[in-house]
């Protein structure tokens, strides 16, 4: 790897969090967070793709980065990019994630099958010509003092576009510390000569440094008026828009009945993620009006820490969010990710993420006609095991983050 310059200055130097917490995706909007609060906050920057205010939803006051490149280009800073499925994602994808449903919609329907057009529109979109823009050259920050990866992933990164992998790996080697959050991306970056270290997603720690915030938020949000409806406990529930067939929702809403009759537990739906090619409220509705159980409800908040404190509450996580897996693995509590029918012999990101820091006897991932079973499976897990791995990740990232530490200095 090529390492930044070393400045007498270091302690002066902006540091930039880059990662794609400029749209919502409940994970992506934690990692800064997590970055800020164990970098103690001290001259921080943050930086998307694209300019956005989230606050609202617990997120930051995100800047450009073609913008900050423009500024600061010229000038030392060190970047971090904060965390995620970052090494597999697209212009096109990127872009278009960026775009208010209505709008991601007509543009999809537009040039989804005309690709040089696609890649045109998604370059004007994002001020980079970049083909994996959330992996930043370092030709934009020339004069960056460190350029660092954080428990970044990649598990389709074999199946991308042959130039897109190879201006990945260029931008990763010219790194000057990198860590990854699953085997599969670590032997695939090993291929290329890249050392990386294995270091659990940052979402590990939202529990050991949030918990009682997230405690306390559950008092006073929409989470206290669902507690009070569900004093037996209650399931938390979410799955992205490509289950929406009236087929898998039909099975969905009847595993769920089972579910709700065997455990008298209630079921909660909930929002993951608002951008294009996430969660979809209308799913919900239908599959609400699926189910004969009358144990339900629809969560309608998309703050992040209404999320945290609606699965940190529940009795178990089901759904198709890795991050809604890892709260819930913070919090010590049972959980199962959901993946399409048909696709379970394929790589995920959820499986891998399991595969890598689970233990053997806790379930990953199930198809949805497998519901009822998983979620019984998953509440025989001892809580004391749950309770060792929550600690275990933490212990674990901590160690990964002290080496960004040492870097910076």
């Amino acid at each position: 790897m090529i390492h930044g310059v070393r400045h007498e200055t270091d302690i002066s130097i902006p540091t930039i969090l880059f990662g794609a917490f400029d749209r919502h995706n409940f994970g992506d909007l934690l990692f800064p967070h997590i970055t800020a609060a164990l970098l103690e906050g001290e001259n921080l920057l943050y930086a998307g793709l694209a300019e956005r205010d989230l606050r609202s939803h617990g997120g930051h006051r995100v800047r450009a980065v073609a913008q900050l490149a423009a500024e600061w280009g010229e000038r030392p800073t060190n970047i971090i990019h904060v965390g995620g499925e970052l090494l597999t994602c697209d212009a096109w994808q990127a872009a278009v994630m960026l775009l208010p449903p209505d709008d991601a919609q007509s543009i999809i329907a537009r040039l989804e099958n005309r690709p040089e057009e696609r890649l045109e529109w998604a370059h004007r979109e994002l001020g980079i010509p970049a083909l994996a823009p959330y992996i930043l050259s370092r030709r934009l920050f020339p004069h960056a003092a460190h350029v660092i990866y954080n428990a970044v992933g990649g598990v389709d990164l074999n199946v991308c576009d042959p130039a897109l992998q190879a201006e990945v790996v260029a931008n990763i080697k010219a790194a000057d510390e990198v860590s990854v959050r699953d085997k599969v991306t670590l032997t695939r970056l090993a291929a290329e000569g890249i050392v990386s270290r294995l270091t659990p997603d940052p979402a590990v720690m939202v529990a050991e440094l949030f918990g009682t915030q997230i405690h306390n938020r559950a008092r006073e949000c929409e989470i206290s008026r669902i507690l009070t409806a569900f004093p037996q406990g209650y399931i938390a529930v979410q799955f992205s828009a490509d289950f929406g067939d009236d087929a898998t929702l039909q099975e969905i809403a009847h595993q769920l009945d089972q579910v709700a009759i065997s455990t008298g537990y209630g079921v909660v739906f909930f929002r993951a993620g608002a951008a294009a090619w996430h969660d979809d409220l209308s799913c919900y509705q239908r599959v609400a009006a699926f189910m004969h159980s009358q144990l339900i409800t629809i969560s309608t908040s998309l703050n992040l820490w209404d999320i945290c404190a609606l699965i940190s509450h529940s009795r178990l996580y089901c759904g198709s969010s890795l991050h809604g897996r890892i709260v819930a693995m913070a919090f010590a509590l049972p959980r199962i990710n959901l993946i399409q029918p048909g696709k379970a012999e394929q790589l995920s990101k959820q499986a891998t993420f399991a595969a890598t820091w689970e233990n053997g006897c806790t379930p990953s991932t199930i198809e949805v006609h497998e519901i009822a079973q998983g979620i019984s499976l998953a509440f025989s897990v001892d809580p004391i095991q749950l309770q060792q791995t929550a600690g275990e990740l933490v212990t674990h990232f901590r160690k990964g983050f002290d080496a960004i530490r040492s870097a910076l200095k």
